[in-house]
């Protein structure tokens, strides 16, 4: 799947965060606990150099919590990195954000007074609203529709800090092919920018094998069918997406499967582990490897000369030749 959604606010906004992060002391990275991989924006750790980065996975509510403390674990092996979770049906817990900014940076200069803490996210992690709830008030403009925030913003908080909002930030090229399906999967995305089917599929194949549990009671199944078109028609029927001439609709049972993922409606469920990103990097590594062994290839074909296929069968027979005389010569001599 194609996605093609990177508007010209977001190649400003990204060299407006480059130009300001040395002038801030934390970075706060807001990811989607569902897909920290995935939410997180290969750009930000590029430039984010030695500066200390608190990532929050919020919308914990929504994500495995067994996966999600794994999460936390694999992320915090990186120099630098502390990891917190934060819920919007929780307002007080996301108060400890603050505390945990205060405490990274004290760690750094004991003396500081003002912190100033950048705060980045991908589009719909829930920045705006984290925001809100940090401020105590109605800061951020919020919205169910990626891509709110337009341009980035000061706020004085409690507790001494001062917060720099950026826009959500997507980047132009995603190096894991999967990663797009679970932007979409979790509504990071546009619906625009996205076919309902394809991603519909995608989910449906994850969570028929992840969470087939979960899947059977939402859809009153009596058992989980071994494939994600089985289990969508299966689906389909309990929920009456059916078309004249008892048709399934499967465009409608993808659209009615994603809703109530983002929503929360199926469980708590992640759509990526640790374990599972770092075999799709060995597969992404060798893929790039093979590719590039191959672009050599062609390139010492082609200093090889401009000889064509037929050219070169035709110099091959001409060698035959010569040695096959040469033979003769040799034995008429004997």
């Amino acid at each position: 799947m194609a996605l093609q959604w990177f508007p010209g606010h977001m190649h400003k906004a990204l060299k407006e965060i480059k130009e300001s992060l040395n002038q801030v002391d934390i970075l706060i990275e807001v990811l989607d606990a569902r897909i920290p991989y995935s939410s997180e924006n290969p750009e930000i750790a590029k430039i984010r150099g030695d500066k200390p980065c608190l990532k929050i996975l919020n919308k914990f509510d929504l994500a495995d919590p067994e996966i999600t403390a794994k999460w936390q674990a694999s992320l915090e092996q990186e120099r630098g990195i502390t990891t917190i979770t934060a819920s919007s049906d929780k307002p007080g817990e996301s108060k400890k954000i603050l505390a945990a900014v205060r405490n990274i940076c004290e760690k750094q200069t004991s003396s500081i007074k003002t912190v100033n803490a950048m705060i980045t996210g991908i589009p719909n992690v829930g920045k705006s609203t984290l925001i809100n709830i940090l401020a105590g008030r109605i800061i951020a403009k919020t919205g169910n529709e990626p891509a709110v925030t337009k341009s980035q913003q000061r706020i004085k908080l409690d507790n001494g800090i001062a917060l720099h909002d950026t826009p959500g930030v997507l980047w132009p090229k995603l190096e894991n092919p999967h990663s797009i399906y679970r932007l979409a999967a979790s509504g990071a995305v546009k619906n625009t920018a996205m076919e309902f089917d394809d991603v519909g599929f995608f989910a449906a194949d994850y969570l028929i094998k992840a969470y087939p549990e979960l899947m059977k009671a939402r859809y009153m199944l009596d058992s989980i069918p071994d494939t994600e078109i089985e289990f969508l028609e299966a689906a389909a029927k309990k929920r009456g997406a059916i078309m004249s001439g008892g048709r399934v609709n499967l465009h409608k049972i993808c659209e009615v499967l994603l809703k109530e993922l983002q929503a929360g409606k199926l469980g708590r469920i992640s759509l990526e582990t640790p374990e599972m990103i770092a075999q799709e990097k060995l597969e992404i590594k060798a893929a790039a490897e093979k590719k590039a062994a191959d672009k050599a290839k062609r390139k010492q074909r082609f200093k090889e000369g401009s000889l064509t296929p037929d050219k070169h069968d035709r110099k091959a027979i001409r060698t035959k030749k010569r040695e096959e005389q040469s033979l003769r010569m040799k034995k008429n001599r004997s």
